[in-house]
């Protein structure tokens, strides 16, 4: 099992010369949001080595900012030796190269910034309520550090995982290839 990093303009390169598959690990809505021409749709929650097209071309994987493009080529390459995939360093995030992204008419916020807007109006909330109404409402506000400790620990964000299966961050729009 081999993974390495990629920059994006060494991927932008390799895009323009055709020697690379793109797959895009976050999930649909982002995906119809805006995505790299041609890439290929495997959410992190789902994909597996069996995904990996059988080719001699560079298989590069991405999401947002690069965390769960990580955790998708640890998952593919887990148990097998001959795989070699890159991680796009900072994801979509970090592309620059516009004339190679795709947007699409949705426009649905990122994973990674629904979860901070619901972590920080849960805390924001519970303490209000902890001082305005009773100061046992402050547990709420030590679940969600608790759930951020235990994500930063893990790797793992349980309320990520939650959010991607609601109905906003499902398939919209056309594009997405599976």
């Amino acid at each position: 099992m081999l993974i390495q990093p990629v920059t994006p303009a060494t991927a932008a390169q390799w895009h323009r010369e055709g020697s690379a598959v793109f797959i895009d690990v976050r999930e649909p809505a982002e995906f119809s949001s805006r995505h790299i021409k041609g890439a290929l749709l495997k959410p992190v929650g789902n994909i597996s080595v069996e995904d990996l097209p059988r080719t001699n071309k560079k298989i590069v994987l991405y999401c947002q900012k690069g965390v769960r493009g990580q955790t998708a080529c640890t998952k593919v390459t887990s148990g097998e030796d001959d795989i070699t995939v890159f991680n796009l360093t900072g994801g979509i995030a970090a592309w620059q190269a516009d004339d190679l992204l795709e947007t699409g008419e949705a426009s649905i916020l990122p994973l990674d910034r629904q979860v901070q807007i619901t972590i920080g109006a849960g805390v924001l909330l519970s303490s209000l309520a902890a001082y305005f109404f009773h100061p046992a409402y402050v547990g709420i506000a030590g679940f969600f550090g608790a759930g951020l400790l235990f994500a930063g620990v893990s790797g793992t964000c349980g309320l990520a995982v939650l959010l991607a299966k609601m109905p906003w961050n499902q398939k919209i729009g056309q594009g997405a290839k599976h």
